[in-house]
């Protein structure tokens, strides 16, 4: 029976480390994993719908720009390629290249470099079916090549998100944000979802103007229960003057989430001031109470108390010699 329930334990031990050790490998991975897709999503994200969008107009404008691309008819003296007069005639360096809207004749480098770079984009791309596709493809193969696109658009973009921000902090533009707020949020279903979004945008990007002078400690929400909170300043002087002492402004935060945190007014006297930067108390928050900074640990207190008590301080009585014998007796005159 012993043997039996030592094996159970030790299995059981072997099970509890090899699941302790997963959940470290996971607390390891996940977070640079999570970042790394948190940063794929943002850039297909606007990737897809500002990237690709832009890239588009400026490819569509180079096109149109592009002086007789195609022709209509059949160039005067044309003779017919190897292929045959139904896919293609040459005239002056000039092929067909049927399409739904009749035949359209373009420049044969065109076709053979659209052609040559069927799979530039990853995968083998069908032949474009217009005169007028061949010259977009062209003009995205040739002029705007990815490794090129890419770096112009972020530097672009970083330029006009810096003048956006410019000018949207400013009186005029601070004043068209308000009212742009003000009329999304009067939509009924819309103003739900755009006010969580511009709450966590806001928290996120914007530059927060509450600045947190100490981490204390509080008993609430009843006496007996000790929260950490953070000082934004003093309160209202009308609570300070009905109570006949200083108040605190305490921003108490929640776990794990500390944004979601709400503001307490306490005395000061009733407030514990804590060996903790604010750092220290966000990951205390955060992790729920598992982080606790080292000088708060409570071995560190007591691997203290244990070198204190190494060598105790002993107090004599009045009546005992230095030699530690015992008192003797003098006689009374």
């Amino acid at each position: 029976m012993e043997s039996n329930s030592k094996k159970a334990k030790s299995t059981s031990s072997r099970s509890g480390g090899s699941r302790r050790a997963i959940l470290r490998g996971l607390g390891i991975v996940l977070p640079p994993l999570l970042t790394i897709v948190v940063l794929i999503w943002a850039w297909n994200t606007i990737e897809n719908y500002v990237l690709r969008p832009i890239e588009s107009g400026v490819q569509h404008a180079i096109v149109w720009s592009i002086p007789d691309k195609t022709f209509s008819e059949l160039p005067e003296g044309a003779i017919t390629n190897s292929t045959g007069k139904e896919t293609g005639f040459l005239y002056q360096g000039t092929e067909y290249v049927p399409g739904p809207t009749g035949r359209r004749y373009l420049p044969d480098y065109v076709k053979k470099l659209v052609d040559d770079k069927s799979d530039y984009f990853g995968s083998y791309s069908p032949p474009p079916a217009s005169a007028n596709a061949y010259w977009e493809r062209y003009v995205r193969l040739n002029y705007m090549p990815r490794w090129q696109v890419v770096p112009i658009f972020v530097c672009v973009f970083t330029i006009v998100l810096y003048f956006l921000g410019r000018l949207f902090t400013l009186g005029m533009g601070r004043w068209f944000v308000k009212g742009f707020d003000h009329a999304i949020l009067s939509i009924p279903v819309v103003n739900k979802v755009y006010g969580s979004v511009k709450q966590v945008t806001d928290f996120a990007f914007s530059e927060r103007e509450i600045e947190f002078n100490r981490v204390v400690a509080i008993q609430y929400p009843r006496e007996g229960i000790w929260s950490l909170g953070f000082v934004t300043g003093d309160s209202m002087r009308e609570i300070a003057e009905a109570t006949g002492e200083q108040m605190l402004s305490v921003l108490m935060p929640t776990s794990p989430m500390p944004m979601t945190g709400f503001t307490v007014t306490v005395k000061k006297s009733e407030a514990i001031d804590l060996n903790l930067t604010v750092d220290e108390a966000i990951q205390f928050v955060v992790s729920c109470g598992v982080v606790v900074p080292s000088q708060q640990r409570v071995d560190t207190l007591t691997a203290k108390q244990k070198t204190g008590s190494e060598a105790p301080t002993m107090i004599l009585p009045a009546n005992v010699n230095d030699d530690f014998s015992e008192p003797t007796s003098q006689p009374q005159s």
